[in-house]
């Protein structure tokens, strides 16, 4: 049986932006690195001690994506390579920086190349030295946009998708396309073909606004004989990248028509994702709303289930956001107590094995 783990969950504070610098915005985010702490303080309530917080993790203004991926995303994409499961997800307000961690600088060499391209690098290094084990890996690109599912690497990006439940597999889109890749270029290809297809739109708030929250997931299948009985034995890990929309304040983005329409529904999607961790974590809950959104079922697995799951929460260090971010901390600091049950994908009974291990031997 599989032992529990909780939820990992670090927290990234990025560098004060030049809208907040026009409003005069004062810095109330502080944190004490050593301890894995962060403070937050409130101007209009000076007397009152700062609100305090602590993660597996915290990365101040100045930290780069470089030293986050290394400490801890690293382990989590090794734990791939063995045959785990794993969901790596942003979440905070619009323009906290969730897709500039998850995506980055796109360069080569960039201390900000994102978790997602670094990811790529990752799997692709460790499985080019693997000696005796052969490797098949796919990759597939989805948005949830209007609580509508999209292919974005299909020939018609706006088709919807369903999900079904299987008994065995969980919940899976039906007729989402995976794309066999042989480098670290195939899947930076796809990655930039599905982001031309991304919904996004301009808001007072973020000029490059993520309409859609987005999951780009990677299965890295491996077949490798026994020493011991000379068998084949294969193992299947997958690793989700999640880039969730941002949840917004009208009153702020001044968001008007499809703006309007698209925020309602992004904030309730992340509504619905805070009431399954609230479930998860009060442990009365018999019943886990995790049907109440299209966002909550594609992370059934990722809170409660099979996978080793990292959060990283995006905070903005700025006074005018005191409300989200004091909402993304809470969020965080539930989030932290949800215990999955990872388990290594291994079955030489499984049906589904079977085919991977003959498609591996085709190669």
């Amino acid at each position: 049986m599989a032992a529990s783990e909780t939820v990992r969950v670090i927290l990234r504070c990025r560098p004060i932006n030049q809208r907040e610098i026009d409003l005069k915005c004062q810095t109330i985010v502080s944190m004490r690195a050593e301890l894995n702490q962060v403070l937050l303080e409130h101007v209009e309530q000076s007397n009152e001690p700062p609100k305090q917080f602590t993660f597996d993790a915290v990365y101040p203004e100045d930290s780069i994506t470089e030293n986050i991926y290394a400490e801890s995303v690293f382990p989590l994409v090794e734990n791939v390579l063995e045959g785990y499961n794993a969901t790596v997800f942003a979440y905070g307000q619009t323009g906290s920086g969730k897709s500039f961690t998850m995506q980055g600088i796109n360069t080569p060499g960039s201390l900000q190349r994102g978790v997602i391209p670094r990811s790529f690098e990752h799997i692709f290094d460790a499985s080019s030295i693997a000696s005796g084990t052969k490797y098949l890996i796919r990759s597939s690109y989805l948005e949830i946009y209007n609580e509508t599912i999209r292919d974005l690497l299909a020939k018609d990006v706006k088709t919807a998708l369903d999900l079904k439940e299987h008994l065995d597999k969980g919940v899976q889109v039906q007729n989402l396309s995976w794309h066999p890749c042989s480098s670290v270029n195939d899947c930076e290809r796809l990655m930039e073909k599905g982001n031309r297809n991304r919904a996004t739109g301009a808001t007072l708030m973020n000029k490059d606004s993520s309409r859609s929250h987005s999951i780009f997931t990677i299965v890295t299948e491996m077949c490798k004989r026994s020493e011991t009985d000379g068998k084949d034995h294969i193992r299947a890990g997958k690793l989700n990248l999640v880039d969730l929309a941002g949840s917004e304040r009208q009153s702020k983005t001044h968001a008007e028509g499809e703006r309007l329409r698209e925020a309602t529904r992004i904030n309730l999607s992340l509504s619905a994702l805070g009431n399954v961790i609230s479930a998860l974590v009060d442990g009365r809950s018999k019943h886990i709303p995790y049907r109440d959104s299209k966002l909550t079922r594609l992370l059934q697995d990722s809170l409660g289930g099979n996978t080793k799951t990292l959060m990283v929460a995006c905070i903005s260090p700025a006074h005018d956001n005191y409300d989200e971010t004091l909402s993304t901390l809470r969020y965080a600091n539930r989030a932290k107590n949800i215990k999955n049950k990872p388990r290594i994908n291994e079955d030489p009974r499984d049906a589904q094995m079977k085919l991977l291990q003959e498609e591996i031997n085709r190669l």
